[in-house]
Order: C-alpha cells, then sequence, then structure tokens
C-alpha cells in the first residue's frame, strides 16, 4: 500500500503581514511596534536579547528615523506591491492553504481610531479574492507581532484593559468584512511568545512600568489577551458560520539532559512554561500549576467579573503551533555547550545537527511533540510554522537547496507517522516563510526559509525579483501526490 497523507490533508505555506508586506508608510497604514524594530547585523545572531530589547528612547528615536535600511520590516518582502505574483506562485505548488496575517494597523492605524482604514479593508479583500481564485483556503492570523505603536506610548499595550475593546472592534470589523471569504482564523501568533519578547506581543516595554513588577505586568496583559481570545472566538462562531478558530503557540520541546530526576523535573517544569498559555485557551481555564505559580511567586492578576466565565465559554476550536527544533535542560547547566533555540538559548544536544543559525534540526522532535499535543488536548492540531534558515546563494536564476529538501523530507515523514502510528488527527502543514522573508529572531533577510528568494539583502538594497528554488518543484511534487513521492521505491 502506498503511504500518503489523509484525503483533505491542507498543504500550504505561511508568512506574517509584518515580515512580508513592506508598504508600511502606504495605503492609510499606521505604524506598528515592528515598524520601529530595528536590525543589529554586528550583533552575534544567538544573542537574542541584543536583538529583541528594546527602549522608549529606541521607539523615539525610530519615529523619527527615515532611514529604512536599519528597520527591515518596513520593506519587508514588498509583498504589498507582489501578491499577485505571489499568491500565483504558491498556485502553481498547488497550495490548499495559506496562512497569513492581517496587520491591525492596516485596518485601524491607531488602535483606538473610531472608524477603519477602508483601503485597508480593500487590500485584503484584494488578497483574499486572489486565494481564493486559485482555490487557496486563507487561514488568518488577527494578531501577528504587531500592535499599533499608538498602544504602547499612549496604553502601556496590552497591559491595558482598554486594549481589549480596541482589538474585539478590529475582530467585530474583519469578520464582518471577510465572512465570505475566510473560516480559518488564528487569535495570537505565538501566544506564549509574551514571556520572550513582550514588545513585539504585547507592546510592552519594560522602562515605561517604572518600580512595577515586570513579571507581573506580562502576566496581566496575557490575561487581558485571553479575554480577548476568547472574545475574538466569540464573535467569529456568530458572524461566520462553520468557522474554526484556533489557539497558536510555540512548541518549545525539551527533553532531559540526563535521566537524572532532577533533569527529568526540570524538563517538565518547563515544557509546562510553554503549556501553561495553550492549556488555558484550549480547557478554557487558568491551570492549577499556573495558578500555583502566581501564588508563590505574589504575582496578581487583575480580572473583571465574568473574565473567566468568558475564557470557560469560548475555548478554541483546534491547536496550531510553531516547531522549529527541541532543545535540552538541566538542573545544573554549568559547563554545559548551549546553541541558539526559537528565541532563546538552551543546551545542545549532542546527538543532534544544527543549522546555520545553532537551531538544533530534529525531526522526531516533532513527532513527539505532535503526541504530546494530541494527547493532551484531544482537538486537531495543525502545524502552522516550520521550516529551515539557512544562507542560501542565488546562481543563474535558481538555489540549490537540498539541503532545505532534506529537512522537510525528514520532518514530512515524522508527521505521517504521528498520523499513521500514532493516531494524531492533524489539519494541515503551512511551511514557514514559504516566501523569503525578514526573520523575527534577528530582523536579517538573509535567514532564508522560502521555497521562493526574494532579490533583497538585510538592508533592503535589491531588485525584490523573485526566483524559485530546487526546493520550489520538489514541494509542488509532495503536495500533488499528498505526500506519496516521499515513499516511492520504498516497500
Amino acid at each position: 500500500m502506498v503511504r500518503k497523507f489523509p484525503e483533505g490533508f491542507l498543504w500550504g505555506g505561511a508568512t506574517a503581514a509584518n515580515q512580508y508586506e513592506g508598504g508600511w508608510n502606504e495605503g492609510g497604514k499606521g505604524i506598528s511596534v515592528s515598524d520601529c524594530a530595528r536590525h543589529h547585523l554586528d550583533v552575534d545572531v544567538q544573542d537574542y536579547k541584543a536583538h529583541n530589547s528594546i527602549t522608549t528612547k529606541d521607539i523615539e528615536d525610530a519615529l523619527k528615523s527615515t532611514d529604512d535600511s536599519l528597520y527591515p520590516k518596513r520593506h519587508a518582502s514588498d509583498g504589498y506591491h507582489h501578491y499577485k505574483e505571489d499568491i500565483k506562485m504558491y498556485a502553481e505548488m498547488g497550495f490548499k492553504v495559506y496562512r497569513m496575517s492581517i496587520a491591525w494597523t492596516r485596518i485601524f492605524p491607531n488602535g483606538d481610531d473610531k472608524e477603519p482604514n477602508e483601503e485597508g479593508l480593500k487590500f485584503y479583500d484584494d488578497v483574499f479574492d486572489e486565494c481564493l481564485k486559485y482555490g487557496i483556503e486563507p487561514l488568518v492570523t488577527m494578531s501577528h507581532y504587531e500592535p499599533p505603536i499608538n498602544l504602547v506610548l499612549n496604553y502601556d499595550g496590552w497591559a491595558s484593559r482598554e486594549v481589549i475593546d480596541m482589538f474585539v472592534r478590529y475582530v467585530e470589523v474583519i469578520c464582518e468584512r471577510y465572512k465570505n471569504k475566510v473560516k480559518y482564523w488564528l487569535t495570537f501568533n505565538e501566544v506564549d511568545s509574551m514571556i520572550r519578547h513582550p514588545y513585539t506581543t504585547g507592546g510592552l516595554v519594560e522602562d515605561r512600568f517604572p518600580g512595577r513588577n515586570f513579571q507581573e505586568v506580562i502576566f496581566q496583559a496575557m490575561h487581558h489577551q485571553f479575554v480577548a481570545s476568547a472574545l475574538a472566538t466569540k464573535i467569529c462562531h456568530e458572524k461566520i458560520p462553520g468557522s474554526k478558530v484556533g489557539c497558536m503557540l510555540t512548541k518549545l520541546t525539551y527533553y532531559p539532559y540526563t535521566c537524572k530526576p532532577e533533569d527529568v523535573l526540570q524538563a517538565q517544569q518547563d515544557m509546562r512554561s510553554t503549556y501553561c498559555y495553550s492549556d488555558t485557551q484550549v480547557f478554557g481555564e487558568y491551570p492549577a500549576y499556573l495558578l500555583a505559580k502566581f501564588k508563590n511567586e505574589g504575582i496578581h492578576i487583575k480580572m473583571e467579573e465574568g473574565d473567566l466565565d468568558i475564557m470557560k465559554q469560548y475555548p478554541v476550536d483546534f491547536v496550531s503551533f510553531s516547531y522549529y527544533s527541541s532543545s535540552c535542560v538541566a538542573k545544573n547547566a554549568d559547563g554545559l555547550k548551549t546553541t541558539a533555540a526559537n528565541t532563546m538559548i538552551a543546551i545542545k544536544n549532542p546527538h543532534i545537527p544544527s543549522s546555520d543559525w545553532g537551531w538544533q534540526i530534529d525531526p522526531i522532535g516533532l513527532r513527539i511533540s505532535l503526541v504530546d499535543l494530541y494527547d493532551r488536548y484531544r482537538k486537531p492540531l495543525f502545524i502552522v510554522e516550520n521550516g529551515l534558515g539557512a544562507k542560501d546563494e542565488l546562481v543563474n536564476g535558481t538555489v540549490d537547496d537540498q539541503y532545505r529538501i532534506d529537512y522537510f523530507d525528514a520532518h514530512f515523514r515524522e508527521m505521517l507517522n504521528a498520523i499513521e502510528i500514532d493516531g494524531v488527527d492533524l489539519m494541515g502543514y503551512t511551511s514557514w516563510g514559504c516566501i523569503d522573508i525578514v526573520s523575527e529572531s534577528t530582523k536579517q533577510m538573509s535567514k532564508r526559509y522560502g521555497f521562493i528568494y526574494v532579490d533583497c539583502d538585510d538592508e533592503g538594497n535589491g531588485t525584490y525579483k523573485r526566483y524559485k528554488k530546487k526546493s520550489f518543484d520538489w514541494y509542488k511534487h509532495v503536495i500533488e501526490t499528498n505526500g506519496a513521492c516521499l515513499f516511492e521505491g520504498e516497500e
């Protein structure tokens, strides 16, 4: 019997508006937190703290700056002007689904505007129409690392209760506008990332909260996002019958470095530090261990009457996640080698190779993650980010990225193992950065993920012309055979 993925499996690719679109000051768009995040090309790529820390002065400098070469998300891949040709190429690959995000600042430029920006709404009408013309289902993230900068400077970002109402108004507008075009939605991208980079996720800048416990500020903002996510799910279900709303988490998969009970316990504790966010969104309530953390660490979350009822009444329909690599954990890490992981530094696993950026390549870890998540939640899963960031070289109009093909081949096999052997209900798969985009972790264009090469360097120089990589045709064949080609010649 030929092995292949289930009928109706949603193959596709993923981008985010802040990393793909550019056009930061066109079409009535407002300024987002991402438009004020500059690159630091002289900093080690594994120094995430330096790449992602930001102060109020940094924002003020960004707002004054006219040097867009320092702020790569202002140009990104220039998808704002190229989306039609890009979607046509996605269709050529056979995409069934395209995960993208709506830039909040294209719809409500300042977040607190009384009326939405019609030009921004029309732009996404055109993008969705282009997808649907080719039979591609949009999977839309409502908020992906780009709160309006106005909410940072005048409302304390998501730490402010008022932002829930602003977000709800935004969700009402986009669900009403696109109710006949989009049925798959995600609320907040990597909702757990508030802990690792609170600025891009929650619009939180530590120096704006003097004398306060910043950890408490972060969890307060998280609570507001939980309430907002539940309300968004409610709105989506009411306005779009049959719609599906998912949460999205960073699947940080941890292994104990040794079989010492102390290391095993540490790995369990660290896994909980990721699961607590999806636990809350899936089960509609705070897990006991997170409430214990609040109590033990003196973290006090202000809640309004009805918050917990709203969270309980409107949990998500499915669980989506990003998976790039796994990491090791030890109770005592002294003397152990470390390496980069997804926006963090972790203990290096000596049994696993690493990418150009230090992320460890672990296909079996994806299967482990799928099993863990499905056993925990018993809800459909969707892999919405996975891929290999690499230093691609354009030669004679193409890129020989066999290393990327090898990466995907190994991960796809483990995905099918999880489905066939482990009984996991996996809805679909969207590779991250299906076209080259600006990397979130280091703000580099040279960290390339795509099947399509974009002629643009880290400072925005280039023609922005698109070129198919070797992996383009390979992925096209995977989709058209529903994965059967992975096992050709095997018994």
